[in-house]
């Protein structure tokens, strides 16, 4: 057996084995990490993202003039003057929605249907209850033509001595009963005849219809859920399967100051402005003042109509009006042309006035024309822009044609 101290020897490095030089793994680690540096400051100085960081506007056109025909001005919002939570008149469970939001519907149009397996059964009771009445009617006729001619045999008869007094009483008797029976027959008949619509009447109502024509504005339930027109106290049953608004009944609502309502009257014309579209001046008129005042803001509604429809016009968007003067109010053909940009965004060469209009995170140079009404914070443009566009105000580089630009 060998000694420990012959088994650690066993156990020693060889050094024959090493690489005489230990410096090239140190050459290729500092070569790595001059990679990595280069990589981290061509990264840090924009080499892997060749857009250029600008700053954008918004081309937009100069006031309208008729601002200054304007007596007050107000803000309110868009309302429908024609809205409804479509929902059924008995509690049921969907069983089928026909409708998402922004579809456009019409009058009497089917928009969901509920589980009609009673109402179907119950009509089908209904029909069968029908056809046994009008079966009983034929039965009772039959018997009635048949007493009829005994009771005509007995009187000739009678009449002859033939019969009894008493037989003849009889059949009249008899045949009284069977016309009484008959009458209630066909009362039966027309009986069952209203059952039959009061059951199709409950199948009618497991389809919900549209009750006139509109835009679903939300969906309220989904298939499988129970629905009925009175609420359930906070349980889960829907109350409602959308809400349907006819577009053509929008409108404008405006808190008007009681100090100044006196500037208001009934078909005064009025310029009305979105808040998502602030260069489109909308004609209206005022449909009528609200003969009521609000005591705890002051404030007396005024009902604005629109002279013309756009669907960009959405209910609930905000709206700023103008309320004009007597005077007629200038047209569009006398408003100011062009569009107005900071003098930021304005560049001049050797080619003349341009600027950099942005689309796509691409800038393009459009050359354009100035107005008369130029200076250091605004400038007009005549042509060459048109409202809505976005231009450069500031870049931190040079740019150039098609170059790709990150807004900041």
């Amino acid at each position: 057996m060998a000694e420990p101290a012959d088994r650690l020897s066993e156990l020693k490095i060889d050094r024959a084995t090493q690489t005489p030089s230990g410096g090239g793994w140190r050459w290729a680690v500092a070569f790595l990490a001059l990679i990595v540096v280069a990589v981290v400051a061509w990264n840090l100085t924009g080499g892997f993202d060749s857009a250029v960081e600008v700053e954008t506007e918004t081309a937009r056109r100069p006031p309208s003039a008729a601002a200054a025909n304007s007596v007050l001005d107000a803000s309110g919002y868009v309302t429908a003057r024609r809205e409804a939570t479509v929902s059924s008149e008995v509690t049921g469970k969907v069983t089928e929605v026909l409708i998402e939001e922004g579809m456009s519907v019409e009058a009497g149009q089917v928009v969901a249907r509920l589980d009609d397996t009673t109402q179907r059964a119950q009509l089908a009771l209904g029909n069968a209850q029908l056809q046994s009445a009008r079966a009983a009617i034929a039965e009772v006729a039959a018997q009635l033509r048949a007493a009829e001619l005994e009771r005509d045999r007995l009187r000739l008869l009678a009449e002859r001595k033939l019969t009894s007094t008493s037989s003849v009483d009889a059949a009249e008797a008899n045949y009284d009963a069977l016309a009484a029976r008959l009458e209630t027959a066909r009362e039966n008949v027309t009986v069952a005849q209203k059952s039959v619509a009061l059951s199709q009447d409950a199948l009618d109502d497991m389809t919900i219809r549209a009750p006139f024509g509109g835009m679903v504005v939300s969906k309220n339930a989904q298939p499988g859920e129970m629905i009925s027109p009175i609420s359930a106290g906070g349980g889960f049953t829907r109350t409602g399967i959308c809400t349907i608004v006819d577009m053509d009944s929008l409108e404008i609502e405006v808190d008007v100051n009681e100090a100044y309502i006196q500037r208001v009257k009934a078909g005064q014309a009025v310029s009305a402005t979105l808040d998502a579209y602030p260069d489109w001046q909308i004609p209206a008129d005022v449909i009528a003042i609200v003969p009521t005042a609000d005591r705890q803001k002051a404030t007396v509604r005024v009902r604005i109509g629109f002279r013309e429809r756009d669907e960009r016009v959405l209910r609930d968007m905000g709206v700023k009006v103008a309320f004009l003067g007597s005077e007629p109010p200038p047209s569009t053909a006398g408003e100011q042309p062009g569009v107005l940009i900071s003098g930021s965004a304005l560049q001049q060469d050797a080619d003349g006035d341009f600027v950099w209009r942005v689309a796509n995170n691409l800038v393009e140079r459009r050359a354009v024309t100035l107005g008369s009404a130029a200076d250091r914070d605004r400038v007009l443009i005549l042509a060459g822009l048109r409202a809505g566009d976005t231009i450069v105000s500031a870049a931190t580089a040079p740019l150039s044609a098609g170059q790709e630009v990150k807004i900041k």
